[in-house]
């Protein structure tokens, strides 16, 4: 219902007071669908659409709005009823809903209609949501100064297309802070600009290009990211004296752990990095070994690949792991609090469907302390609390000065001393098999899960229980994991003696395999009979590909793409450079052209041989062109061949230069600094002897009837 100025949708309030009447920022028919979804599908059905959307032309982006994952950036954030929030840059309402569900009220700002919508539409059960849409800079002086926490995620980047001037990072935070109460928190979500993923072979997640942030932005663009030392240098100028910088890992779009200075990652932990959901990346080297060198010589805060950056009192709250890419009702998150120097760490219900799951962790308390009395293995101590809600959570025992045994049995291979990998295993098979007729088996019971304090052995998580195992399979399924986590392990002499002494050949770790397989579809099973898809498993279902750069490379120079920019004065050799990630797959082209301030004409040449293309569509701010327009700026210097002019462009040519032209000043005003140009074609590399053969064929319809086609 619209009134005036104001629109609600269910319980949702919108305010156009100082919306322009068009959308600056829009990705078309994505959105468009997008917006038809949220108004028909509830939320809890949206992991099943994603999954479903796989074959939507654009559905990476779906994944990247309607993801509940997206949430576990602010999932941990201690705010609660009383507090107020304000979320700049809410576009589709990624955090929205995790905000409204712990705030007493959320105010949205973005500058998009569509995308407030979508927001709106996703969320209407809220009744403490209000969605300002327009310019922040509009808007801006109308809000209150008494936010307890002001929202920045994945929006401070964008600080120059929000405010402009010579210092638009400096302005933006200065501007902010005016309507943070005294005691009040900025939260800061970016990508780190030397991030260890760029080093490593992923594109940069902005301009899509490798490289661009670490060069810092050559060719510019709308966004720029930081350094550590960056942000903090604006932190500084800006008079902010109090802020803690955390990072959410592998990123912050879908973060599984937020780690702090107070609590860093450990040797080992950081192994989930194929996180390429965008488009392809080569893979230069091993991520999980560097990261491991990293923590070793305390470098890890400089090459996070994101940073949270929360300024004002310092929160308890040191680390949190969200464990909630499962079913409903088995998910969780896990923090780790410092208080005084003493840790404790709390299991939260991630649902409200997951409190019996809490609950149940006390039951299996007892039960694995009654059954390892007597033995070398002492149980993690739990205490089951009730939040105000009623919803309960569990107070564990936090081990001071501990180390896994993972940690210890690494240690050993390094050494390679075997007997002392031989005693840390054999003491392991013993307490596996400790009283382990007719009772619960923790079907977890893994090397990282059992914390040592130089005698004494604890389990420290005891959160899935099986009787269908016996201790022979426990056992083999923990040393099998701990070798396929790290081929280096599984390839080592000491790993290899130990399973061949299990039993454990190709045929068994299929069968361990299959079992593993049948445990991950029972994490993801609702009770409903739904069931969600992994992100990992969404990874490979993308089709998004990790190439090792001897691969990438072979393919490079006949799959490099070059751009000219025509600033008036026509093409030139100075004015031009490749784009070696242009092809999304072997023979699709998916250029994505950042312009520059003044840019009259893009070319794009495809290849450096002859060629068809077919030009399945080219956009531009941010809509696809038309027939007619394509018409009117498109040229090339081959033939461009269709049956009727509305066909689809497909383009022969002849010579070993070939190239497109897209006139941008006969489409509107030449070009701002950062605004896309996106070019999208298929493509078929010919033969001296298929280009004869094409040309012979077309000579001869050509004489038979009239053949439309232009230069």
């Amino acid at each position: 219902m619209q009134t005036g100025r104001t629109e609600k949708i269910g319980n949702v309030v919108l305010d156009y007071s100082h919306y322009p009447e068009q959308d600056f920022y829009c990705d078309g028919a994505s959105e468009d669908a997008l917006l038809e979804l949220v108004k028909t599908i509830p939320p809890r059905e949206y992991p099943q659409e994603i999954y479903k959307a796989a074959s939507w032309a654009k559905w990476r982006e779906v994944l990247y709005h309607l993801s509940d994952l997206r949430e576990n950036i602010v999932g941990w954030l201690p705010v609660d009823k009383s507090m107020k929030v304000l979320e700049i840059g809410s576009g589709c309402g990624a955090i929205t809903g995790s905000l409204a569900q712990k705030a007493g009220s959320v105010t949205c700002v973005d500058l998009s209609k569509k995308r407030s919508l979508i927001n709106a539409y996703r969320h209407q059960d809220c009744d403490n949501v209000t969605i300002h849409v327009g310019n922040f800079s509009d808007i801006e002086p109308d809000l209150p100064a008494d936010y307890d926490f002001v929202c920045l995620i994945g929006v401070f980047e964008y600080g120059q297309s929000y405010i402009g001037g010579k210092t638009p990072f400096h302005d933006f935070y200065r501007i902010i802070k005016k309507h943070v109460k005294s005691n009040g928190h900025i939260v800061i979500a970016i990508e780190n600009k030397l991030g260890l993923k760029y080093w490593a072979g992923c594109r940069e997640d902005h301009v899509g290009t490798f490289f661009s942030g670490l060069e810092d932005y050559p060719q510019g663009g709308a966004a720029r990211t930081f350094s550590r030392s960056g942000l903090e240098k604006i932190l500084k100028e800006c008079g902010e004296t109090e802020y803690h910088f955390y990072y959410p890992y592998p990123d912050y779009k879908f973060m599984t752990t937020l780690y702090s200075d107070r609590y860093l990652p450990k040797v080992g932990e950081l192994s989930n990095n194929l996180r390429n959901f965008d488009r392809d990346r080569m893979l230069l080297f091993d991520e999980k070994k560097v990261f491991d060198m990293l923590i070793r010589e305390g470098l890890f805060g400089q090459y996070s690949n994101s940073f949270l950056v929360m300024t004002g009192p310092m929160t308890d709250i040191v680390y949190s792991r969200f464990s909630n890419d499962r079913a409903e009702h088995l998910s969780i998150r896990t923090d780790i609090l410092e208080k005084d120097g003493k840790h404790t760490v709390r299991k939260y219900p991630a649902t409200s469907a997951a409190a019996a799951h809490i609950e149940a962790l006390a039951e299996n308390e007892c039960v694995f302390t009654e059954r390892f009395k007597g033995s070398t293995l002492s149980v993690n101590r739990l205490e089951l609390k009730r939040n105000p809600d009623g919803l309960p959570f569990a107070e564990i025992e936090y081990l001071e000065n501990s180390r896994t045994l993972e940690e210890l049995l690494d240690e050993c291979l390094q050494n390679n001393d075997e007997a002392g990998f031989d005693k840390l295993f054999d003491r392991y098979c013993k307490i596996a098999a400790w009283k382990a007729e007719g009772t619960k088996q923790d079907y977890d019971l893994t090397f990282p899960n059992i914390c040592v304090q130089g005698d004494i052995w604890t389990m420290i998580d005891y959160e899935w229980t099986t009787d269908k195992l016996t201790p022979q399979q426990i056992i083999s399924r923990a040393l099998n994991c701990y070798g396929q986590e790290d081929p280096v392990r599984m390839e080592h002499p000491i790993v290899k003696k130990h399973l061949e002494a299990l039993g454990i050949g190709k045929e068994q770790m299929r069968e361990l395999s299959e079992k593993e397989l049948a445990f991950q579809h029972f994490v993801l099973q609702e009770k409903d009979g739904r069931s969600r898809t992994a992100l990992g498993q969404l990874r490979h279902l993308i089709g998004n590909r990790a190439v090792p750069y001897q691969e990438f490379f072979a393919r490079a120079d006949r799959k490099k793409v070059q751009v000219f920019e025509d600033f008036g004065a026509g093409y030139t050799p100075e004015h031009s450079y490749y784009q070696y990630d242009a092809y999304e797959a072997d023979d699709l082209i998916n250029a994505r052209i950042i312009c520059k301030a003044g840019t009259k004409a893009i070319r794009l040449d495809p290849a450096e041989l002859p060629c068809l293309v077919q030009i399945h569509g080219i956009e531009w701010r941010g809509k696809a062109l038309t027939r007619a327009q394509l018409d009117q700026c498109l040229s090339t210097n081959g033939q461009v061949l269709a049956d009727t002019p509305s066909h689809v462009p497909t383009v022969l040519f002849e010579t070993g230069d070939p190239n497109i032209s897209v006139r941008l000043d006969c489409l509107d005003n030449e070009a701002t600094d950062g605004e896309a140009l996106i070019i999208r074609a298929q493509i078929a590399w010919l033969s001296a002897e298929m280009l004869q053969d094409i040309q012979a064929r077309l000579a001869a319809a050509a004489r038979r009837k009239g053949f439309w086609f232009q230069r």
